[in-house]
């Protein structure tokens, strides 16, 4: 409750002003303590939903776009400079099954891991267990399910490497 409430009541208060760079710097400074853990120039756009942020951890300089949806169920670790482009889903637990309905199974999961200076492209969603590599582009609808190895091009359903950066 310490954190799931109070971040709603500011993600609530701020999603009718604009997406510009001064309020979503504002909105990401009035989030910031109601994460696990939240480094400095943290930049949030509107409309973005963390389910029990108590288990997100955050580097400096991250910027999530409008829309993004995190379920945290297991740890959510996004490292520096780090970068989500609009309507991603990030979600660190499945649902298992319980007499033969999926209702009532207790989630099962692992940590997310974002690695410093990567980008996620619009639309994209990681799974449990994922781990993005430093320096890493996960192209715009993707599936993550898995490890993305650092400094390439990720990107289809399902990803897979598409380029390597040689520099």
């Amino acid at each position: 409750m310490r954190y799931d409430w109070p971040l709603h009541f500011v993600l609530l208060l701020t999603n009718w002003l604009p997406d510009n760079v001064c309020i979503i710097r504002m909105r990401g400074m009035f989030a910031r303590p109601f994460f696990r853990r939240c480094g400095k120039r943290l930049g949030l756009g509107r409309n973005l939903v963390f389910y029990d942020p108590s288990k997100i951890e955050i580097g400096s300089w991250v910027y999530i776009a409008y829309g993004c949806w995190f379920s945290a169920g297991f740890a959510v670790k996004i490292e520096d400079e780090v970068m989500f482009g609009p309507y991603n889903v990030v979600a660190s637990s499945n649902h298992t099954r319980l007499n033969n309905s999926f209702r009532f199974g207790n989630p099962e999961g692992r940590e997310v891991i974002f690695r410093k200076g990567c980008w996620i492209g619009a639309n994209c969603t990681v799974l449990s267990g994922s781990d993005i590599g430093n320096g890493s582009v996960v192209g715009s609808n993707s599936v993550v399910r898995g490890i993305v190895p650092s400094n390439c091009v990720y990107a289809g359903n399902p990803g897979a490497v598409k380029k390597v950066f040689n520099d």
